[in-house]
C-alpha cells in the first residue's frame, strides 16, 4: 500500500501546485500580464522547480499562462475581443442549459441547485472571492449536468478557466456582485416555476450583465 503511495504522490503533488497556482491567477494574486517568476515561486510553494513549471505548462494549454520568449512565463491577458467572443458562447450555451434544465431537471436537482444558490448567497455575504467562485461552479455543474445535453458541458468545460478567469474579473466588483446574486435567484424562481422561456432570459440576461462589467474593467486595464 505504501509502494502505491509513493507512486502517485509526484502526481498528486502536481496537480497541488497546479491547483494553488490556478486560484492564484483567478483571485487576482497574480494580475494579468505579471511575470511568474519560477524561482520565486518554488521557494514560496515549497516544491521542486519540475513541479513548477509542469504546473506551468498545465495552465498554458488551460490559456491562463503565456510563455513570452526570452521572458518566461506571465499570466495571460485576455482582450476586450476575446472576452466579447467567450461571453457571446456563454450566452448562448447557458441560456440553452437553463431552458432545458427547466424543463427536465428532476425536483432532487432543483433542490440541489437551490442549495447552490445559498452557498453562493453565503460566500457573497462573506465577500470571499474564492469561495463564490467555488459556489458558482457549482450551482453550473448540477445545470450543466442536468440540462440533457453533455456537449453543452464539455464545450464550456473546455473553456472553463478562461469563462473562470472572467468570472473573478467581474463577479466581486462591488457594483457587481449584488446584481449577480439577484439574477441568480431570478433564474432560480424561474427553474422553480419550470418557466424554459424565462429561465432562458435570466441565463442569458446574466451572462450579457456579466459581460458589461468585464469588457469595462478590461478596457480599464489596458489604459
Amino acid at each position: 500500500m505504501s509502494a502505491e503511495l509513493e507512486m502517485i504522490r509526484p502526481e498528486s503533488l502536481r496537480h497541488q501546485v497546479e491547483n494553488v497556482l490556478r486560484q492564484a491567477i483567478m483571485t487576482g494574486r497574480y494580475a494579468p500580464g505579471e511575470r511568474l517568476i519560477e524561482r520565486e515561486l518554488c521557494e514560496t510553494l515549497g516544491v521542486s522547480r519540475t513541479s513548477v513549471r509542469e504546473a506551468l505548462r498545465k495552465l498554458e494549454a488551460e490559456k491562463l499562462v503565456h510563455i513570452v520568449p526570452n521572458k518566461g512565463p506571465i499570466v495571460a491577458i485576455i482582450s476586450p475581443q476575446e472576452a466579447a467572443e467567450l461571453y457571446a458562447l456563454r450566452g448562448l450555451l447557458e441560456g440553452f442549459a437553463a431552458r432545458e434544465f427547466a424543463v427536465r431537471a428532476s425536483e432532487e436537482d432543483i433542490a440541489r441547485f437551490g442549495a447552490a444558490v445559498q452557498q453562493l448567497h453565503a460566500a457573497g455575504a462573506a465577500q470571499d472571492q474564492g469561495r463564490v467562485l467555488d459556489a458558482k461552479n457549482a450551482l453550473y455543474d448540477v445545470l450543466l449536468s442536468n440540462c440533457g445535453n453533455s456537449l453543452v458541458k464539455e464545450i464550456l468545460g473546455s473553456l472553463h478557466s478562461r469563462v473562470n478567469l472572467l468570472r473573478a474579473t467581474s463577479l466581486m466588483h462591488l457594483q457587481r456582485l449584488p446584481a449577480s446574486l439577484n439574477e441568480i435567484d431570478n433564474l432560480y424562481r424561474a427553474i422553480q416555476q419550470r418557466d424554459a422561456d424565462a429561465a432562458q432570459a435570466a441565463a442569458q440576461l446574466h451572462v450579457a450583465n456579466a459581460e458589461k462589467m468585464a469588457l469595462r474593467l478590461l478596457v480599464g486595464l489596458q489604459h
